[in-house]
């Protein structure tokens, strides 16, 4: 019943994910199969990922938890032991909460070899205030680290100080003034046109604090003002990855599950399949838009996310890919 329920209120308001709670949910049978599945020097890859990828983030926490308490083992600990590469990816990251997995995410991307500046704009360009106040949280609380003290020694510039400013979490919510969109608009447009460092300021200022409804009336505005769409205007006068960021941001603000299907379509296509960029999307998107995303994908790009993926994944990884997106209203 409960199940049903969420999935009716889900459509009712928009929210257009893929992963639902399963009916009949048994969190101890569920930890049997997959210690079952987990045993001996090989693992049976097809239980992990008929039960993982067909089980909400709840009931996957629930299930970690009855592994621990029947088994006396960390399943998180058993899915890195067993298994290996990008399928170990998915089934490990399948079992954080999502502000976990955020910060998961967050803290690879600044701590390897290099800073994976990508998976910054992904993720700090697209959530609300909640999701990064709880990120924050979850990532001291896995690291013993505070986020924004991290980002601000892994990154630089004014791509530094647009990053400082999302991870605040203070964008408005709801609010919108008509008269002060045009007046912002004007301010967007000579920052296009002059470039300092005080213009490019006031440029991340608005587009990282004021309301996607605000956002909205200061984009017609700009058309108006300028005669040229907003991310014309950026890519025209700006570079590298303040630029990207600038515009994942305006991209967000007018279609969000758009922009993860862009962002899907270049990790698969302009990448060599970035492996780091399908998992994280699909995972994080899974219980909220990623069907909508799979929906506009095919829109804009004439072929469907199954079919780019089966072209580039293989095997037990290629299944744990496609069983996150397939949902429950279309064919593969």
């Amino acid at each position: 019943i409960f199940c049903s329920q969420y999935m009716s209120w889900t459509r009712n308001y928009g929210v257009q994910g893929t992963i639902f709670p399963a009916p009949n949910f048994n969190p101890v049978a569920d930890a049997q199969m997959l210690a079952g599945a987990l045993q001996g020097f090989g693992c049976d890859k097809d239980t992990l990922v008929a039960v993982l990828t067909q089980r909400s983030t709840a009931q996957r926490l629930t299930i970690a938890e009855a592994y621990q308490s029947v088994l006396g083992r960390d399943l998180i600990g058993d899915l890195r032991e067993k298994l290996s590469d990008h399928f170990k990816d998915v089934m490990v990251g399948l079992m954080y909460p999502p502000p976990s997995y955020d910060a998961h995410e967050l803290w690879h991307a600044m701590k390897g070899a290099g800073t994976e500046e990508n998976c910054l704009i992904d993720i700090l360009a697209s959530r609300t205030n909640g999701e990064i106040f709880q990120m924050r949280e979850a990532y001291y609380l896995q690291y013993g680290s505070n986020l924004q003290e991290d980002i601000y020694s892994e990154t630089s510039g004014h791509f530094r100080d647009t990053l400082m400013n999302l991870v605040q979490g203070t964008r408005e919510e709801g609010y919108t003034d008509p008269a002060m969109a045009a007046q912002d608009a004007m301010v967007l447009w000579e920052a296009c046109q002059q470039k300092t460092g005080e213009h490019k300021t006031m440029l991340q200022m608005i587009l990282c604090n004021k309301s996607y409804q605000q956002l909205w009336l200061v984009f017609q505005e700009f058309q108006n003002i300028s005669g040229q769409d907003i991310v014309d205007a950026i890519n025209e006068c700006y570079d590298g990855y303040f630029q990207e960021l600038l515009v994942a941001i305006v991209l967000c603000v007018r279609d969000k599950p758009a922009y993860f299907a862009y962002r899907l379509y270049s990790a698969i296509h302009d990448f060599g399949f970035h492996n780091k960029t399908v998992i994280r999307i699909l995972i994080a998107r899974s219980e909220i838009d990623l069907m909508t995303i799979r929906k506009r994908y095919k829109e804009r790009y004439g072929k469907s996310l199954f079919h780019d993926i089966k072209n580039f994944a293989s095997g037990h990884y290629e299944k744990a890919l496609l069983a996150i997106c397939a949902g429950d209203a279309e064919d593969y």
